[in-house]
């Protein structure tokens, strides 16, 4: 990736961003409170809108272009159940039940900046195995977030990522890469959850201050391979079985990361 695309933010822009992930969490907090047995996920896209409007925000996915010339995602909130991996659609036809895995994904615009977050919940109780996915995919976004410093190499976040992961034999999505976020929802640089293959971990990018990053691990139960649903949009495991999916905002800062979409 050409080191000139890459955007770095002031400390002024990386406060409006610190304002827009408020509102991102703000939003995600109040979704995963109504995410219960019964409530469909159009329902949870309507909750997502009201928030989000209280507070002046626009949405950075409703009408985002199809990157295959189909509609424009219809939804606020990307709502993906179970073997959804990413980019499910609301609808009023899918009602939650005990035992689902739901990922809720949601971006806004705030003053000209972007934040995007993503968090993946269970409904209800959940099998052992698929709690052990949610717990490992959010332990890899913690571990990832760690390597953030100044003077890091980007790819030690994808190696962070893998070392969390592959122990448990989880399958760690490759189609579907963190990236840079600015002034623009996808900027530069992209952010793989693993290491490419010929590079080694302390390589890629040098990691300085002003550059922000949504770091998302999309880590699989089963297969790493995906598939398109019919619908255009939801991209789906391979085989059928559930995926967990974890995004953070995150600024590198002379003082450390700093994670613009969280609670504190």
């Amino acid at each position: 990736m050409a080191r000139t695309r890459i955007e770095l933010k002031s400390s002024d822009e990386i406060a409006v961003m610190a304002r827009a992930g408020a509102i991102v969490c703000e939003v995600l907090d109040t979704v995963e409170s109504h995410a219960m047995a019964g409530i469909s996920t159009f329902a949870l896209d309507e909750i997502a809108r009201d928030v989000m409007s209280r507070h002046g925000a626009t949405s950075a996915f409703l009408n985002y272009p199809h990157d295959r010339g189909g509609i424009p995602f219809p939804g606020v909130l990307c709502t993906s159940v179970n073997e959804a991996i990413v980019h499910g659609i609301p609808s009023r036809e899918q009602v939650l039940v005990t035992g689902d895995v739901v990922t809720i994904d949601f971006g806004c615009v705030f003053e000209g900046f972007y934040g995007d977050s993503a968090r993946t919940i269970a409904v209800g109780e959940v099998s052992p195995e698929v709690q052990h996915l949610l717990e490992i995919t959010r332990q890899a976004l913690d571990e990832a977030i760690a390597q953030c410093g100044v003077d890091r190499h980007l790819h030690e976040i994808g190696a962070a990522v893998e070392r969390i992961v592959r122990p448990h034999g989880y399958g760690i999505v490759a189609e579907f890469v963190g990236h840079g976020i600015g002034r623009s929802l996808h900027e530069d640089p992209q952010v793989p959850n693993y290491v490419p293959k010929g590079y080694k971990a302390c390589s890629g990018l040098r990691l300085e201050p002003g550059l922000v990053m949504a770091i998302e691990p999309m880590v699989n139960l089963g297969t790493a391979r995906t598939k398109r649903h019919k619908d255009g949009w939801t991209i789906i495991t391979a085989d059928g079985l559930p995926s967990a999916h974890f995004e953070h905002t995150v600024a590198i800062t002379e003082d450390g990361p700093i994670v613009l979409t969280s609670r504190t």
